[in-house]
């Protein structure tokens, strides 16, 4: 391959559609530990780290996974299923980017920081993908606690210490991701039942699945109004808050409506919803402290 070749082919090992969610998450959650707006620097420094410990631990996630991407058509284009990348180079690619990640954690922010990068990196990899996603269906329920990890991160950036908003933020990520992640799930049932992964939809009855995606927008509802009273934001932000969640709520109700080519187009909704759900709530958090 050509080094550009090569190059887009790393680039693409690290995910970074799913990055950029990451860092949807991180903003806000350094904007609340300042109380404005955090040095520059810093937020930069925050930015391209997490950018490259969530791009190491996706390279890490497509090394261990191959045999699962070979069988699912959404994954079957991948730089490793290809051939385009040898699984050493995608491992000591991974391995460096992670490195690299954690020094600039370690000399541009603090040690907690760094720590909590380290600690989400081998979460991600060692129990998630290593352990939990082929032995059980909750296991974007616990394994999205990496991806939850941003927001302390951001916050420990600035702040060194954590606190309960950071918490509250938190969870907000931590019951958003099995909706937007079972929606996709939905959507790819077939790829996942092939490739014998036990993700819910696969393997429970469609009215679990929908009873399971509403109890966790519940508990997102109620973690955005939590936050907003732990950290004192203004009262437009609970309205707006609370409109996000409901509206969303609204869509996934809608997948009981038991019709299989339905259930596919709401699913469909819900991911991208969820994507703008996480988005504007972040944009509102950011201007309910600065405003």
């Amino acid at each position: 391959m050509s080094v550009a070749g090569k190059s887009r082919a790393l680039i693409a090992l690290m995910k970074l559609r799913v990055v950029e969610l990451l860092l949807v998450s991180t903003l806000p959650a350094m904007v609340l530990a300042q109380g404005g707006i955090p040095d520059l620097t810093l937020t930069l420094a925050t930015l391209v780290g997490g950018s490259l410990a969530a791009g190491s631990a996706n390279a890490f996630n497509q090394v261990l996974e191959q045999d699962l991407d070979i069988e699912m058509g959404r994954t079957s284009k991948r730089p490793l299923v290809m051939g385009e990348l040898t699984t050493r180079t995608a491992t000591v690619f991974a391995c460096v980017t992670s490195l690299i990640s954690l020094a600039i954690f370690w000399f541009f922010t603090n040690a907690l920081a760094t720590v909590l990068t380290l600690i989400a990196i081998a979460f991600y990899v060692g129990i998630y993908t290593a352990v939990l996603k082929r032995r059980t269906s909750q296991n974007i329920v616990w394994g999205g606690i990496a991806g939850c990890m941003p927001v302390l991160i951001g916050w420990a950036a600035v702040r060194g210490s954590l606190s309960w908003s950071a918490f509250a933020l938190f969870m907000v990520i931590f019951f958003w991701t099995p909706p937007h992640f079972w929606a996709l799930a939905i959507k790819y049932k077939d790829d996942y039942s092939k490739a014998k992964v036990p993700m819910l939809p696969v393997v429970a009855a469609e009215h679990i699945v929908t009873r399971q995606m509403v109890a966790h927008s519940l508990g997102m509802i109620a973690s955005s109004l939590a936050l907003g009273l732990l950290a004192g934001l203004p009262l437009w932000y609970f309205i707006i808050a609370s409109v996000l969640g409901i509206y969303f709520l609204i869509i996934v109700l809608r997948l009981r409506s038991g019709l299989e080519a339905e259930r596919g187009k709401v699913a469909e909704r819900i991911f991208h919803g969820s994507i703008s759900y996480l988005s504007v709530l972040s944009l509102v958090i950011v201007l309910a402290v600065l405003f």
